[in-house]
Formats: C-alpha cells, structure tokens, sequence
C-alpha cells in the first residue's frame, strides 16, 4: 500500500523535504507553538460554543420567569450543561494565552533581529497575525451580552465611530448598526468572530509556517560555534513532533485546571443590559488604549474638512496606528545585505533593545493610567493627569537612556552585523 501510494504521491521525497527538517532546540522558539496550541483549543471548544448559542438579541423567558436578551440566555444554558462552564472558560483563557504568546513570540522576533533578510515577509505575516488575533477577541467581547459585554464593546464602537470620514460606514459594516440597539449587531460580530476572522486566521498561520519552513529558523548563536554554517537541530520527525504532542498535553491539562478553578466571565453577576452602565474595563490587551482614552482631555477635538478629529480618534486609532506603522516598516528601515541566519544578542543592538524596553515601558505606564479613576477614587496621586503623563511620556523616555547607557558600557559599542 505505501509503495503505491509513494509511485503516485512520493512520500518518500516528502518525508525528507519535510518531515526531516531540522527544528533548533531553543526554549524561546517554542512561544509559536504555544500560540498554535492555543489557538486549536479556541477551534475546538468554540465549535461546542457554537453549537449552542443562539446569536440573537430578542427577547425569551427563563424558567425563573425573568425575561432576558437570547444571547443572554443561551451564555446560561451553557454554563449549565456539564462541563460547559469550564469549557466556555477554556475558550476565554485560551484567547488570553494567545495574544500573550503571540506578543511574546514577536518580543522575541525583535530583541533578536530575526526580522531582517530573508524573513521580513514572514514577520509582516506574523505582525498581521497579532493584530487579527486581538480583533478576534474583541469581537467576541459582545457575544455574552451581558451588562459588562455590552458596556466594553461600546468603547470599541464609539472608537471605529469616531474614524473621520469612514468612522460610520466601518461602524456599519462591523456592527450592522448601532451598538448597542441594532438586532444586526450581534449576528454581525458572531460571523466574524466563529467565521471569517477565523478562517482568515487559518490561512495566514497555514502561510506563515509554509514561508518558515521554506526559510527554515534562525539558528541559535551556540550554532555559529557548534556547526557555522549549517542547520542544528532535531528533525520535525520524530523528536519535533514528540516535543510538540508532549508540550499540547501539558498545555491542555494546564489550562482546564486554570479554567475550572478560575472560570471567566461570571455573566449572572453583572446580568442582562441596563440602562445603568457599569465601570468596567476592558482585557489587559486592550487596557493600554483605554488609559490613553482616560488621559486625553474631551478638548482635544478640532474640524477637519467637515469631519470631526476628536479623543477617541486620537487615543484609539492615531496612537495605535503609528506604532502599529513603526512595526510594519521596521524590517525595511533596519536592514542587512546578507541574509541572516543567527539570532542576534540583544546587548549587541543597544538602539534596537532600548527602543524596545522603552516601548514596553509606554504600553506599562498607559496601561496604569487605564485605573485612573481607581486611583481617583483613593485619592492617589497617581489619580493625578499630570501624574499619568508624566510617566506615560517620561517613563519610556527614562528607560530608553538607562538602558542604553548600561548596554554601552557593559557591552561596548554597536557591533556590526554577523556574516552568515
């Protein structure tokens, strides 16, 4: 049977084309896969989510006799099927877990140059990635439609609102209408969140593996002594794929006795929507936006060819989208002419590894000013704008110039480049 099959399909070429690629054994390279894994349990336990839940806003009557939006209830009805909580809090942690592996596997791709040549359309891929990822979970934010939900996702819409120009046809398209209000919205963010954002996922994660493979790792530095020049590793056959089916395991065992002893989003207590909103905040990925929100003052709004430039524009789409731009144009503005195939040591780039500390400083410090009004509420000081801002602007600005001094002078001078 292998032998016909290997006459027509030569499974034996793609056993040594594929199979036997050579994977370095590297801790911080196994962040990819985290991510991957993460994102097969959001597959698999979202097709049961799916399976019951009703994307609808209208009215139905629970047993008690309360009357509460579909989506609502059906949130319940899950959570009362056995097991169904904990698979329903897999589902949220295992979004969390993403984001966090996938911004840490990127953290990595930086503080090691393995953006640069032949790899920059394989981090545009990966950036691309992240940025879906984040707006995956976000349209989820709604689906609960509970009190907290629908608060949160407000914020998001008033934000593609606010967009000059096309703020309202973007709100339309994602929304299907006012939100909260429209009877489209809902079936509208479900789509995208059990549909088109996933699918669209697979294909770019299918691409970004197919450019790896073609391009193969960067190699570890302990390679340049141990085999200069060559590929050192394991191949993908067997001892990868052992790695990775025992990494899974513990993956997922980790994560359902995180998801049973912590489960997410108790909807019962913030109940149905209500007129009276409560102070919510949204997930840690997004708090850095909303503390730019609550720093910049509603004055900050001026016309602009009979279109409106105001807070939300600002804090939620400009800031965002300059370092989102910063990222994307990286790999062509540091750049190298041969191709690179050893990681680079973060004490070797004292520019590049500052501006990323300082960065990391930014998203630390914004996301701080996200507790404001707790801090106001305490009578902190850090309740204080000026406060915020100092520590906002000043913070990564600090950061940058200590790290930089330090790196100088344990380190030395910026090294050139390795030859491959």
């Amino acid at each position: 049977m292998y032998k016909w099959l290997d006459e027509r399909l030569d499974l034996t070429g793609l056993y040594q084309k594929v199979l036997r690629k050579a994977f370095p054994v590297h801790h911080s390279f196994f962040l990819g896969e985290i991510t991957l894994f993460a994102f097969i349990v959001l597959v698999l336990t979202g097709i049961f989510l799916t399976l019951n839940f009703e994307p609808s806003i209208r009215e139905v009557k629970l047993p008690d006799g309360r009357t509460v939006p579909a989506a609502y209830a059906s949130v319940l009805y899950i959570d009362s099927l056995p097991f169904g909580a904990v698979i329903r809090s897999l589902h949220h942690w295992s979004a969390h877990v993403m984001i966090a592996a996938a911004f840490l596997h990127m953290l990595r791709i930086l503080l090691s140059g393995a953006y640069k040549k032949p790899r920059e359309l394989n981090y545009l891929v990966g950036l691309v990635l992240l940025g879906l990822a984040v707006v995956t979970a976000f349209t989820g934010y709604a689906l609960p439609y509970d009190n907290y939900a629908v608060t949160a996702t407000r914020i998001g819409y008033g934000i593609a609102n606010s967009i000059p120009w096309v703020g309202a046809t973007l709100a339309q398209v994602m929304f299907g209408g006012e939100f909260p209000g429209s009877t489209k919205s809902i079936p509208r963010l479900f789509s995208l969140h059990v549909l088109w954002l996933p699918l669209l996922l697979m294909a770019l994660i299918g691409v970004h593996m197919a450019i790896m493979m073609k391009q193969k790792h960067t190699q570890p530095r302990y390679a340049e002594r141990v085999a200069p020049g060559r590929i050192l590793g394991v191949p993908m056959y067997p001892q990868q794929l052992v790695m990775m089916g025992i990494l899974f395991a513990l993956y997922v065992g980790i994560m359902t006795m995180i998801a049973g002893a912590f489960l997410a989003h108790p909807i019962e207590a913030f109940g149905p929507p209500t007129p009276n909103t409560p102070a919510v905040k949204p997930d840690w990925y997004f708090l850095w936006i909303y503390g730019i929100l609550q720093l910049i003052p509603s004055s900050w709004e001026f016309h602009l060819f009979r279109a409106t430039i105001g807070p939300e524009f600002i804090g939620g789409v400009v800031i965002p989208g300059i370092l989102a731009l910063v990222g994307l144009l990286l790999p062509f503005v540091d750049t190298r002419k041969d191709k690179m195939r050893y990681m680079e040591l973060p004490s070797e780039h004292p520019v590049r590894t500052s501006v990323i500390l300082a960065l990391l400083v930014f998203f630390l410090m914004a996301t701080l000013a996200g507790y404001k009004i707790d801090f106001q509420q305490q009578g902190s000081i850090l309740g204080n704008n000026a406060v915020l801002w100092t520590l906002v602007l000043g913070g990564p600005l600090l950061t940058y110039i200590v790290s930089y001094t330090l790196l100088r002078i344990f380190y030395g001078k910026e090294e050139a480049p390795h030859k491959a």
